[in-house]
């Protein structure tokens, strides 16, 4: 039985961390669904860049809306809807089958937005009413800004995947927006079944750290702040709050590892994804590190309920230096700027692409 089954089994979703237009195209995403038990995908503006960037798959698509009058972010959008909705409609009967757990593709918004929460809300609504897929997500950055912004677009009814979460209390909050949403749609009298996902970013703490870390805590913080994170994912589960919600009909918001690439060249290539199997969680992983745990990789046991010794393990670090709390707020804020960096690199290049092709 290949890894990529074992984790599928054990009840944890493997979703595609890329996407572009040859990979849905090609046959090569619907093999990953038949063979390697990839059961969603998500995409973002730097994916999306180089999708565009470096291949001449999107060039006549890209001379057609020109041509039509489309630029700049209405252009992007226009492509990356093309191709999201393609690999929604792949991956539509893993979502009719599982009741619309699974089966998911994600499409961001714009992170020029991020301190407006009203036009982050509006153009979420946007997005998804043109893609008119139920299985797509947007992604909205769970930032203290952006957390409004997740509640609102809840109550209108928009699933949202929750990104740039880095620690136990990032996902908390994320969370608690996610039920405030829940909470006002069944006091307006409306269902409560909107879903939503909490996306953990673990390979950037090690990679900060790298060079900090003792020897015997080296490329552990990720997986302890993930392991103490789904601790607090399966307390939140238990709540009476959760509970009261789950018997109006909500489906829990599933908490989800993404950013799971190694990043130190002396750790394993699949360190995070053997780590960080669980039960109703999601993991997500760029297409060389799907690939790469499929051909060597091994389902370790599942994160205990209790999070492990990820608290001891976060003492050591603290002990040996390392602000954690700090360091979890440095890494929103660079990852917020990272976003606004890419989504203006992207721009870029489709305008410049754009004009070449004119």
């Amino acid at each position: 039985m290949k890894a990529t089954e074992e984790l599928h089994r054990l009840g944890q979703s493997l979703w595609l961390d890329n996407i572009n237009r040859d990979l849905v195209v090609n046959g090569t995403l619907r093999r990953y669904i038949d063979e390697l038990s990839v059961t969603g995908l998500t995409s973002n503006p730097t994916i999306f860049d180089h999708a565009i960037a470096h291949s001449d798959s999107y060039d006549e698509e890209i001379r057609r809306q020109v041509a039509a009058g489309k630029k700049d972010e209405a252009l992007f959008f226009e492509l990356a809807i093309q191709d999201l909705t393609k690999a929604a409609d792949m991956f539509a009967p893993i979502h009719q089958r599982t009741a619309g757990i699974d089966g998911w593709v994600s499409l961001e918004v714009s992170p020029l937005l991020a301190h407006d929460t009203a036009k982050t809300v509006a153009e979420a609504r946007a997005l998804h009413a043109r893609a008119k897929r139920p299985n797509l997500f947007i992604k909205i950055p769970g930032t203290l800004e952006g957390l409004p912004a997740i509640e609102e677009a809840i109550v209108s009814g928009v699933p949202i995947n929750v990104t740039l979460l880095f620690s136990r209390d990032d996902y908390v909050r994320a969370a608690d927006a996610y039920m405030r949403g829940l909470e006002r749609r069944i006091a307006a009298g409306l269902s409560p079944d909107v879903r939503s996902v909490a996306s953990i970013f673990v390979s950037r703490w090690d990679k900060a750290i790298l060079e900090k870390a003792p020897t015997e805590l080296r490329d552990r913080l990720g997986i302890a702040v993930s392991a103490q994170s789904y601790k607090a994912y399966r307390d939140l589960l238990d709540s009476d709050r959760w509970q009261r919600l789950e018997g109006w009909g909500a489906r829990p918001q599933r908490l989800l590892f993404a950013s799971t690439s190694t990043k130190d060249p002396k750790a394993s290539d699949v360190l995070y994804i053997g780590a960080l199997g669980a039960p109703n969680t999601i993991n997500t992983m760029p297409e060389e590190t799907l690939l790469a745990f499929a051909e060597h990789g091994a389902a370790g046991r599942a994160i205990p309920r209790d999070g492990g010794d990820s608290e001891e393990v976060l003492a050591a670090f603290i002990r040996a230096g390392i602000d954690v709390p700090a360091l979890a707020g440095q890494l929103q804020v660079e990852g917020a700027k990272a976003f606004v960096d890419s989504w203006k690199d992207l721009l870029r290049s489709i305008e410049t692409k754009s004009m070449a092709l004119a």
